[in-house]
């Protein structure tokens, strides 16, 4: 019988029903506070509007005070129930604030989420935002992992960070023609601070003034030709920009070379005790 595999889940990952492990970003607590406070007041600014527009009415028909009174609880119903229900099941979880804090309501396993989770979560959200003024959905969401108040909790969703950061520019390569310097050329020796301009350099070389820029370079250029070998006769930027790509890449390998080892001794160790490897 085969043995089953574990799966680690860090706490900012999700489990799809495929078993894939999703890196996710929730929507922060205060982000999440500041959102659930512009939809409170657009149901705020929503029931006086039928409550203003119901004082109107009395004042031309008759009403009686118990049609008042379930005309009342009807819009109360409306306001706090029917309305984010119905906003969050038509735009899969989305809703005024929410877009204005770039979040959206997604299940628990990453999916979008339906009827029956708009209408829990606006059911409990009378108790613990409207009720209690916001205190119990503060107080729950400070102590939750995803800042999930009490009705994600009942539902089974939590608020997801729609506006990814944007991704950095792709660091630049070795140069052409510079392959072969690459394969044994010596740059271990260069200090990390120098190292550090380096890179800084060859990623903003291309938004920098013409005069500057070559200044820039052949001041880098000297004092990295120190800790450098052998050192190619090429323009300084080129030598900066080559210089940055071998260690960026002889790095970049040493930490993968890192982690297969810490994983092969991991794995070991597991076997030795009896479990199944990850």
């Amino acid at each position: 019988m085969p043995q089953p595999t574990l799966i680690d889940i860090r706490q900012d990952e999700i489990l799809t029903g495929e078993a894939v492990a999703l890196d996710v970003q929730p929507v922060g607590y205060f982000l999440r506070a500041f959102g659930a406070g512009i939809d409170v007041l657009v149901s705020v600014v929503i029931l006086l509007g039928f409550v203003l527009a119901a004082d109107a009415l009395s004042g031309v028909v008759e009403i009686p005070d118990s049609a008042l009174t379930i005309v009342l609880i009807v819009t109360l119903v409306t306001v706090t129930v029917v309305i984010p229900t119905t906003v969050e099941t038509a735009s899969r979880g989305r809703s005024l604030g929410k877009l204005a804090v770039g979040g959206r309501i997604v299940r628990a396993d990453g999916g979008a989420i339906g009827f029956r989770h708009a209408f829990i979560r606006a059911l409990v959200g009378v108790l613990e935002i409207y009720l209690t003024l916001g205190a119990l959905a503060l107080l729950v969401a400070a102590f939750t992992p995803r800042a999930e108040r009490l009705g994600d909790l009942l539902a089974g969703t939590y608020s997801e960070r729609t506006r990814a950061a944007k991704l950095p520019p792709e660091a630049p390569g070795v140069p052409a023609g510079m392959e072969d310097w690459a394969a044994i050329a010596d740059v271990g020796r260069l200090p990390t601070r120098l190292a550090r301009r380096l890179s800084q350099f060859s990623r903003e070389a291309a938004t920098m003034h013409a005069d500057a820029r070559t200044r820039i370079a052949t001041e880098l250029a000297a004092e990295a030709s120190a800790h450098v070998s052998p050192v190619p006769d090429v323009h300084p930027e080129v030598l900066l920009r080559a210089v940055a790509a071998v260690r960026r890449e002889r790095e970049l390998r040493a930490l993968e070379l890192e982690s297969e080892r810490v994983a092969s001794l991991t794995a070991g160790d597991e076997t030795r005790r009896g479990l199944p490897a990850r």
